[in-house]
């Protein structure tokens, strides 16, 4: 094979992923299949096998036997099963990144155009909240919400929060005397992309995306305390201003914020006195839907309901009055109780957690900003309680994913081509 043609064809391929992401699910998926698939083909041409005995790679196949077996004993064997044996495409993306993104220079190439589309995507978040609409005219289906490019759905800040820390972290990666001259740019810049997310009134992406910046800076030895301390003190002002001047996101975190920030801190007491009140909030409907999935788990208790079978149950069980019609519970651990049982819970949380806290020491000692900027998303993707998109849905799993697989690939000691 040419090498400089395949390089090529791959360097596409990895470059359009986000765009992919914005023009649809359709074309997203199209484009990780055609990396599996080119990627399959690579490793059967090279015979090149040996990632197979690499730990994480063992973990991430057990992970996929057993969404098989889940599907199994699904109520709905028909609906979990797409959802399940489509997981198997993950695990091939995450060995391509492997491959790949091992490469500095085919990252830098990569992230530049990530980089460029995250930019664009941003400005016209900015462009949509001062004048109502976008740069294509998207914005009047949900009122005040932000749309940008994703025209129907208001998920541009969990899609902007998915992105910005790989694309933080890739800048710090570069070069360190790079990074020591223009390191400030970059913070205003980080700022920018933080602001975009804000202005979204997307509440459980800003709550992760806030917390994920003060951790990415508290722990960069980039910046002297002073400088940490200036610049929290910059966000918090920036913040002010921006509720002060607009109603829209004075509401969306003024009271509707507090609501779950009181029932993290003292759930007991906040949830029995929405119970009195007979509350109507948007928050009261996340957490009946919570109520709901562990109404579901009650009846499924070692395994079960199955994937993507949540909806299958609440919606066709009309006797159950806490049970709540919907797609999915809204939080990934009530997700996972309901479809998954006590027994799926233990797997899904040992191999997830231990391919994400396995790595958190080497990453901190190498300094390794763009893995630090992965592991920080993929550690907020779990704060309990904040509402959430399935897990297992495309979008989810996608975002998921990708901030995985750059967290292992760029590392010496992670990669699991190079590493042992």
């Amino acid at each position: 094979m040419n090498s400089k043609i395949l390089n090529t064809y791959f360097l596409i391929l990895f470059s359009i992923i986000p765009v992919s992401i914005i023009v649809g699910q359709a074309v997203s998926l199209i484009n990780i299949l055609i990396i599996d698939f080119s990627f399959i083909i690579l490793i059967l041409y090279k015979k090149d096998y040996k990632f197979l005995s690499n730990k994480t790679i063992k973990l991430i196949i057990f992970l996929c036997l057993y969404l098989i077996f889940n599907s199994i004993i699904a109520k709905d064997f028909s609906m979990s099963v797409h959802r399940n044996f489509g997981f198997i495409r993950f695990g091939i993306f995450f060995l391509a990144f492997n491959y790949f993104f091992y490469n500095k220079d085919f990252v830098n190439r990569v992230l530049i155009v990530w980089m460029i589309t995250l930019s664009i995507l941003s400005l016209d978040v900015y462009i949509e909240s001062i004048f109502g609409r976008n740069m294509f005219g998207y914005g009047e289906e949900y009122g005040e919400r932000i749309v940008s490019f994703f025209k129907n759905e208001p998920i541009v800040g969990g899609y902007i929060n998915g992105l910005y820390l790989i694309i933080i972290g890739y800048l710090f990666y570069i070069d360190r005397k790079i990074t020591n001259k223009y390191r400030y740019i970059i913070l205003i810049f980080s700022m920018l992309l933080l602001v975009a997310i804000i202005l979204t009134g997307e509440r459980s992406n800003t709550v992760k995306a806030v917390f994920g910046f003060f951790l990415f800076y508290l722990l960069n030895d980039s910046f002297k305390f002073k400088e940490k301390l200036f610049s929290v003190f910059l966000l918090i002002l920036m913040c002010i201003f921006l509720l002060n001047t607009s109603n829209f996101l004075k509401s969306r975190y003024g009271s509707q914020l507090f609501e779950p920030i009181g029932l993290i801190l003292n759930p007991v007491t906040e949830f029995n006195i929405w119970e009195r009140n007979n509350d109507k909030s948007k928050v009261r409907i996340y957490f009946n839907l919570y109520q709901s999935g562990f109404e579901v788990f009650k009846k499924y208790p070692i395994f079960g309901v199955g994937n993507k079978n949540y909806r299958v149950e609440t919606c066709s069980n009309k006797k159950n009055t806490k049970y709540k019609c919907n797609t999915h519970p809204h939080q990934f651990y009530f997700e996972f109780l309901a479809e998954h049982g006590l027994i799926g819970v233990m797997i899904l949380l040992f191999i997830l957690f231990n391919l994400i806290f396995s790595k958190i020491k080497i990453i901190l000692n190498s300094k390794n900003y763009l893995q630090f900027g992965c592991l920080i998303f993929l550690l907020t993707s779990f704060i309990p309680f904040l509402p959430s998109g399935a897990f297992f849905a495309d979008y989810n799993l996608t975002i998921f994913w990708i901030n995985l697989s750059i967290m292992y690939a760029v590392g010496k000691k992670t990669n699991v081509y190079r590493s042992n």
